[in-house]
């Protein structure tokens, strides 16, 4: 059994973050010592590395209780998991897309100022006018 401070170096997820998760029921309510210290199991620690992992990855807490849900029937298909990560990565592709708009624009804007001074520049010129920016970012 291990401690909650042992379970957050095994996972590296912080304290604070081990008891939200138990909140928001990702992990089960561990069992308590005498003393009322949380102890947590193997299945705890392979719950709590596969929420981390989820996170990283840029997961929301609604899917990952979904994939949660889903991989408590492991006999049925995967065609749930398959949607989650599929949605999820059409997210990622979208912000990919919005950002390199962004970068565009913002590799614009700096090709443009010649760093006189603040008067003359164009980077505080274009914050200020939206209407200087090429495209809708």
């Amino acid at each position: 059994m291990l401690s909650i401070g042992d379970l957050s170096k095994r996972t590296g997820v912080k304290v604070p973050t081990i008891r939200y998760y138990e909140q928001m029921g990702l992990i089960s309510s561990p069992e308590r010592t005498d003393g009322n210290q949380r102890r947590y199991g193997r299945g705890d620690l392979e719950r709590l590395a596969f929420i981390r992992h989820g996170r990283d990855l840029g997961l929301t807490i609604e899917a990952i209780k979904e994939l949660i849900s889903l991989s408590q029937h492991p006999e049925r298909p995967c065609v749930g998991a398959d949607r989650i990560a599929r949605e999820h990565l059409d997210d990622v592709r979208g912000k990919i897309a919005r950002l390199k708009k962004l970068e565009h624009e913002l590799e614009r804007i700096v090709s443009h100022c010649d760093g006189h001074s603040i008067e003359d520049c164009y980077v505080i010129r274009s914050l200020s006018d939206h209407g200087l920016c090429e495209e809708e970012h």
